[in-house]
């Protein structure tokens, strides 16, 4: 996610109590962020300082941009505002799971339900966050009190299918989400578990899911990258290369396409072709530890032992315990002249 610089502001713990004008002066300190969006918001707030919905568009904003306790602190004000607004607690789950804080999510969560005991979006938020915290009973028990709101929430029964899985019942599991893509037939997610979850068990019809899910989303890295772990673990390497090229061809920036398909390559002993995908892993995510080894693994195998040696080293100093790497080091040592 891009980030923004955000000014460095002196911040001071405001009291409940605090009146109109200090308000005021809170939103005057952050005008100068460098960023026009929240620049723009800041001013507004200057002017509508009681006006819930603009705390709440700049934490999204902040959020955004990683901003996490200036996003906190603005959602704090937004619920001050306007308390029951659902979707205020829902953003200020997801900046707490994001910031490590996955209690205060949950209690965010908590109290969002008790405001809204009947609304799905916020009810499946909840279980989300229970299913996260690993709290599975309380996560079903959850969803089953969506069903009873209404039985065809396809999301309920792919929220099941997960706790499930997690429980390690693929049975239930894999019911759950054939539920889940009954109701929703567009749901990827569902698509692409039933097939690792076919898979798993050496179901024939492992592939079939993992086509239903790249037919409702031809383009989802994620869609693709799971048949190409299929197809793959059934020795069709060039045809999961084939798909990492189709995910890095739609998105550049995929560093694990290239990466895997460098595997790939490796296994096919293609060492010219697996040191490029690794260079490109590389051009995208310059700190890819494992990228750096398997260029080392590959330049030694082409007999570059000077850039073997180079990667190695690279790897080494950012993973001082990667036996792999101490080991190719050990190896291209002597051979560099």
């Amino acid at each position: 996610m891009k980030k923004i610089i955000l000014a460095l502001v002196s911040l001071a713990f405001i009291a409940c109590n605090r009146n109109e004008s200090s308000d005021q002066n809170a939103a005057a300190t952050e005008a100068a962020t460098g960023n026009p969006a929240l620049d723009n918001l800041s001013a507004q707030i200057l002017k509508d300082s009681l006006n819930a919905e603009l705390y709440a568009q700049r934490a999204a904003l902040y959020y955004e941009n990683d901003g996490y306790d200036f996003a906190i602190r603005d959602l704090q004000k937004a619920l001050l505002l306007d308390s029951v607004k659902a979707e205020y607690h829902h953003l200020l789950a997801d900046v707490y799971l994001d910031y490590f804080q996955s209690r205060l999510a949950l209690k965010t969560m908590e109290r969002a339900a008790l405001l809204h005991p009947e609304r799905i979006p916020t009810l499946l938020k909840l279980c989300e966050v229970q299913y996260i915290l690993k709290q599975y009973e309380n996560s079903m028990k959850t969803i089953d009190r969506i069903l009873k709101i209404d039985p065809q929430t396809a999301d309920a029964f792919f929220m099941f299918g997960m706790n499930f899985k997690e429980l390690g019942d693929t049975v239930r599991s894999i019911n759950s989400f054939q539920s889940a893509v009954e109701l929703d037939p567009e749901m990827t997610d569902a698509w692409i578990n039933l097939g690792q979850l076919h898979a798993a068990i050496k179901s024939k019809m492992a592939g079939r899911f993992f086509d239903n899910a790249i037919r409702v989303d031809p383009k989802n890295p994620v869609a693709l990258h799971a048949k190409a772990e299929y197809l793959t673990a059934k020795d069709d390497l060039n045809g999961a290369i084939a798909l990492y090229k189709e995910i890095n061809t739609t998105d550049p920036q995929y560093e694990d396409g290239y990466f895997n398909a460098g595997l790939l390559y490796m296994e096919l002993d293609s060492f010219n072709q697996a040191y490029q995908q690794f260079d490109l892993a590389l051009k995208v995510s310059p700190t890819y530890i494992k990228a750096y080894a398997f260029r080392g693994v590959a330049a030694e195998n082409l007999g570059k032992f000077s850039q073997a040696k180079s990667d190695y080293e690279q790897a080494l100093r950012m993973a001082p315990d990667y036996e792999l790497v101490k080991e190719g080091l050990a190896r291209v040592g002597g051979k560099v002249q």
